[in-house]
């Protein structure tokens, strides 16, 4: 298999949680909320409203706001760039994958505008060979399209197989298109760092290929909020 390896971006190389924590306060103060505005947003945030459009239907009905749904993504979009911070150890952990020869790229569901703020603001445009937006290629995962795209841009094919790197496998195709999934499990502690090095994550890594090999890239998918424990899902 090809040394190519596709990664989520949000809660895989960026911080999406502690960001939109941080969009909550200042959400909250604008609109004078109180702590408790800031509470109920992050906990619809956790209830599971990934689609802005509806999440801000809800708030704007919670809240009584004047201002429309549309301008209050939007707002959200503009905003959200300037939060996000990669998890620590991303940009060098990136680095060194690509020094050891593999093909590095980002496949990403979300408004054209939202994600590519993401990439750009913080540095990850530059430290992959290529990424692949949903809002601007108009496919989103777990669509087929969207990975080749993403693979052809890093140079590759998936033809050849490679790697998908994320936090959540139904998101990413349960089966794979031409390539095995390592699937990240969000629930541990924010104490730990990405890091391309870390002898403690190989060993509990116990994620098997069909071919019953460890996964390449385990020892790189550290990041806060991570369990230790990894699942493959290989096809």
């Amino acid at each position: 298999m090809q040394r190519l390896a596709l990664f989520d971006l949000d809660r895989t190389l960026i911080d999406l949680d502690a960001a939109f924590f941080r969009w909550a306060e200042e959400f909250a103060k604008h609109w004078r909320l109180g702590p408790e505005g800031v509470a109920w947003l992050v906990s619809l945030d956790q209830d599971g409203y990934p689609h802005r459009e509806v999440f801000f239907g809800k708030v704007r009905e919670h809240f009584a706001l004047a201002e429309p749904v549309d301008e209050l993504w939007a707002a959200y979009r503009r905003r959200m760039p300037h939060l996000v911070r990669c998890y620590p150890g991303v940009l060098p952990g990136l680095a060194e994958l690509r020094a050891e020869g593999w093909r590095v790229g980002i496949v990403t569901n979300g408004m054209a505008d939202n994600q590519l703020g993401k990439l750009r603001r913080t540095g990850l445009a530059d430290a992959v060979d290529g990424y692949a937006v949903s809002g601007v290629e108009g496919i989103r995962k777990p669509q087929a399209r969207l990975f080749h795209i993403a693979a052809e841009r890093c140079g590759a094919s998936l033809a050849q197989g490679g790697w998908m790197v994320g936090d959540n496998h139904l998101r990413h195709g349960r089966r794979p298109h031409g390539r095995s999934t390592c699937d990240m499990d969000r629930q541990r502690k924010a104490s730990t760092t990405w890091s391309p090095t870390s002898s403690r994550q190989s060993r509990s890594c116990v994620i098997r290929s069909s071919r019953n090999t460890r996964c390449p890239l385990c020892r790189f998918c550290r990041s806060p909020r991570r369990k230790r424990r990894l699942r493959l899902s290989s096809h």
